[in-house]
Parts: structure tokens; C-alpha cells; sequence
């Protein structure tokens, strides 16, 4: 099975490489129109931020409008669907999230195929899951938790920013590997599932690590363990899932750029070369790196791996779960 950890920037290819072939293709991928990107969430703080960011110097490196068009609804499907159902001439593309991978296995009868339907054109960073609890809760490690967690089966309480999200499905891995019982309760957003973790209505989260950092700065949070395979360079000092006596537990975020299936594969090198090219700029990297993401920049064959694996690994929690959305 693919991995996240098998997806780092070393897979960017070398500066010379991309002007070469950028300089070569970019006018044969440009068509005369605005380059359409649909985000299927809302604007605002997360994935339309770093849409955004990769967009505005992909428009650049390009020497091409890129329109940002947020289409949210459904849990992504909506945006997801109108970008499966576009004409596949590279003129648009899709700005996808792990909600894809999750999506393919909770939701029932999607309006697309999501191996058939969308072409991955590269993985364009990962962000690990931070476990955080409220200082008042007596744990300090993964092992701590564990020990607390089977000691009051039902009791311990983990926010999530809803139903089917990362957050919630990356809790309810680990509760099936170490064999404990979590009471979930769901919120409409991690912000507001944060600050009750905060105020002790609930007890533990499995955050992003840009939304979570600021309150462990803060003393508000205690962090317990990244989900990423290495230790994060935000927080050098908290360990690993996987160093915490976890083999094997790798949970991240992603964020990918695909596009409608049939789109020619010349149109689809020249796509990921001009991302490959965006994604180097160091004003893009600083700020997706400030953000607690590890910029990744994989080539379509890579990705196209990468994402089945993830359908293949939220599969198996989703089921485990009992989840399921109409």
C-alpha cells in the first residue's frame, strides 16, 4: 500500500528540469480562457486558502488567469461532481481533499466514480493530525490515553468538526487499534470543536495541525502525538503516533489537484509540470509550510497510487465505524 511518508518533496522535480519543459509546453496547455479551479467548499480559512495560494502563482507560472470557483455543498460532492462532468480538455481542474477518499466509502451513491471519473495530476501537500487534549485531562502520552480509555470504556469524550470528517475518522483509528471505546461528539467546524476541548466539554481531537497549534502555543492544549510517519517541524518535540507505540499509524490531510478523466496525458505532464513549477516558488512554500503542510508536488502516476491507497484505508475505517450518509 502506498503511503503519505513515500510522498515528500523530494519527488518535486529539480528547477531546470521544469523551466525546461515549462517553457516547451506552456503555450500548447494555454487555450485562450481562464483556467477553471474548483474548490467544493466554501471561501475562507483551509482549503480555499491554499487553493488560492497555489492558484494565484500557478496563474503566474502559466502566464494564464486561474479562476478560483468555489462550489461547496454536500460534503464536496457537489463540486466534486461538476468538475467530474466537465469537458476533459485540461481547461478545468479539481481541488480535492481527503473528504474525496472518505466521501467514496460513507457516501451512498455518489454522482460519480471517483477512480473512473478524475485524474489525479498531483499531490500538492500533506498535513498531519495533531492528538490534543485539554490540560486538565491526565494524560501526557498515547499510552497515557490508551490506559484512561479502557479504564472508563464510553467516558472520554473526542470533538470532531463533524460526522465523516478527517478528524472524526482519524479518532475512531485509533480507537480500533488499540481497542478502546471514545464517546464522539460532532461539531459544525474544528473551530468550534476546539474551543469546547478548550473549555473541557470535551476532552480530546484529533486537530489539524494549523488549527490546533495556536492554542498549544498558548498553553490551552496539550499535544500528545503527531499522526504523520516523521516528527513536524512546527512541534519537533511531540512524538509520532508511531513512536508512541503505534507501528504502522500514519493519518494526514492532503490536498490534491485532479482532473476529468480523458483528459489527454500530454495535457496532464504539462498541468503537473506547472504545478510542479508553482509549488517550488519559495513565497508558495513558506506559506503552505507556515500552515503546518509538507509541500509534496507528486508526479499523476504517483498520485493516482497515493489516492487509492487513501479510498483504500478510509474504506476500512468508515466500515469499521458503521458510518454511512445518504
Amino acid at each position: 500500500m502506498a503511503s503519505a511518508s513515500r510522498l515528500s518533496a523530494g519527488t518535486v522535480p529539480t528547477l531546470v528540469l521544469v523551466a525546461a519543459l515549462f517553457t516547451a509546453s506552456a503555450a500548447a496547455v494555454a487555450q485562450g480562457r481562464p483556467l477553471r479551479l474548483i474548490v467544493p467548499f466554501p471561501p475562507g480559512p483551509g482549503v480555499d486558502m491554499i487553493a488560492r495560494t497555489v492558484s494565484d502563482q500557478l496563474s503566474q507560472t502559466m502566464g494564464r488567469t486561474v479562476v478560483v470557483d468555489n462550489r461547496p455543498g454536500a460534503g464536496s460532492v457537489i463540486g466534486v461532481d461538476l468538475a467530474a462532468k466537465s469537458p476533459a480538455d485540461g481547461n478545468t481542474l479539481l481541488f480535492a481533499n481527503l473528504a474525496y477518499a472518505i466521501n467514496t466509502a460513507m457516501v451512498a451513491n455518489l454522482p460519480y466514480d471517483p477512480l473512473r471519473d478524475l485524474a489525479p495530476v498531483t499531490v500538492v501537500a500533506t498535513q498531519p493530525h495533531l492528538l490534543v487534549v485539554n490540560p486538565a485531562v491526565p494524560v501526557k502520552s498515547v499510552r497515557d490515553l490508551i490506559a484512561l480509555a479502557k479504564g472508563r470504556p464510553g467516558e472520554i469524550t473526542y470533538a470532531s468538526a463533524g460526522v465523516g470528517t478527517g478528524p472524526q475518522l482519524v479518532a475512531e483509528m485509533f480507537s480500533r487499534a488499540v481497542g478502546v471505546r471514545m464517546n464522539h461528539i460532532p461539531y459544525k467546524g474544528a473551530n468550534p470543536a476546539l474551543s469546547d476541548v478548550v473549555g473541557g466539554h470535551a476532552q480530546v481531537m484529533f486537530a489539524t495541525l494549523v488549527s490546533s497549534l495556536p492554542q498549544v502555543q498558548a498553553g490551552r492544549l496539550r499535544a500528545v502525538a503527531v499522526t504523520s510517519a516523521k516528527r513536524s517541524r512546527h512541534v519537533p518535540e511531540v512524538p509520532t503516533m508511531i513512536e508512541s507505540g503505534l507501528p504502522g499509524f500514519e493519518a494526514v490531510g492532503w490536498y490534491m489537484v485532479m482532473a476529468p478523466a480523458r483528459t489527454p496525458p500530454p495535457v496532464m505532464s504539462r498541468l503537473q509540470v506547472a504545478l510542479a513549477d508553482a509549488l517550488a516558488q519559495p513565497a508558495v512554500r513558506e506559506r503552505l509550510t507556515g500552515d503546518g503542510a509538507e509541500v509534496v508536488a507528486s508526479r499523476p502516476d504517483e498520485a493516482k497510487r497515493f489516492l487509492e491507497s487513501e479510498i483504500q484505508r478510509w474504506g476500512a475505517v468508515v466500515k469499521s465505524a458503521g458510518l454511512r450518509r445518504e
